[in-house]
């Protein structure tokens, strides 16, 4: 089946003459026709019935009319969408972003990007690191930002942005809210049950760590968004631990508990290789370029 088909038939149906519909569609009338009846073979049936003067379209051809003009207009769309492309007019950035990192954090040189850029279409995509790794593996995304990947893969580009620690985070009337940093201990934080954010993924050895300090991760409740650790631990579901950065709900507060000593490195991470677009580009030299602290 053929485009110039489908308008073919188009036309006679709205005008439901064969001579108008041929000089509408600028072609002969032979060949108006001629394409005609090949679509309706393809289609194994009559679609448009002649008698005399009078042209109608059969059962088959109201059937067919609104999803072969559907196909069309998609065919016209598919055109328009590809010739725009093509001109750079638009253009599309993926980016993966760490499910527990907070994306305002990245908004101002975003939105920069963005205005040099109107015509853009912005995907953002959240994930793990295993998640985000395999998306830039893939080419689903152009580049990614978040924490460590657990990636050894050689053609991982890395472009460090900034370091931040990990913290407590309480309901506002929380008893740990009435005590001073200096006197959190171990057997105090080892009462607590606790909540964590699947996108912090920590490392056997630091789960060692944490749990030399008194957070017990083995019941600890996971939840996959910010707006998830607030409301649970609003609720009184346990003590949720969360990037420095991240989860500032007005429902909770952050507490600094030094003896966690947990910390992560916030990166860019892009493939080597791979041509990069403007738009990637320029976020990637914001990204690099902004002051972090």
């Amino acid at each position: 089946m053929e485009m110039q088909q489908v308008r073919y038939f188009i036309s006679v149906a709205k005008t439901l003459n064969f001579t108008r519909a041929a000089e509408d569609c600028n072609v002969t009338q032979p060949a108006l026709t001629r394409a005609i009846k090949l679509l309706e073979y393809e289609l194994g049936g009559d679609l448009i019935r002649r008698e005399g003067r009078n042209t109608h379209l059969t059962d088959l051809g109201q059937r067919m009319l609104p999803i072969l003009r559907q196909c069309h207009e998609a065919a016209l769309e598919a055109r328009s969408v590809a010739k725009a492309v093509s001109k750079g007019d638009i253009s599309t950035l993926s980016i993966a972003v760490s499910g527990s990192l907070d994306p305002a954090l990245i908004m101002a040189p975003l939105r920069e990007m963005y205005g040099a850029f109107m015509g853009i279409q912005l995907k953002l995509k959240r994930g793990t690191g295993a998640e985000i790794a395999a998306m830039l593996k893939s080419g689903d995304v152009d580049m990614a930002i978040g924490g460590p990947l657990g990636e050894g893969w050689d053609r991982l580009e890395v472009w460090p942005m900034f370091n931040e620690s990990f913290d407590l985070i309480v309901a506002h009337d929380h008893a740990l809210t009435m005590r001073n940093t200096l006197d959190l201990d171990v057997e105090l934080i080892r009462e607590e049950r606790f909540l964590l954010h699947s996108g912090a993924e920590f490392t056997d050895y630091e789960c060692e760590r944490l749990g030399a300090v008194g957070v017990n991760l083995h019941n600890a409740h996971h939840v996959d968004t910010d707006y998830d650790l607030a409301v649970l631990v609003t609720a009184g579901f346990g003590v949720g631990i969360a990037p420095s950065r991240s989860a500032h709900d007005p429902r909770v507060r952050h507490i600094t508990y030094p003896a966690m000593d947990l910390n992560r490195t916030i990166a860019v991470y892009t493939v080597a290789g791979r041509q990069r677009s403007r738009e990637a580009a320029t976020l990637l030299n914001l990204l690099r370029g902004k002051d972090w602290s």
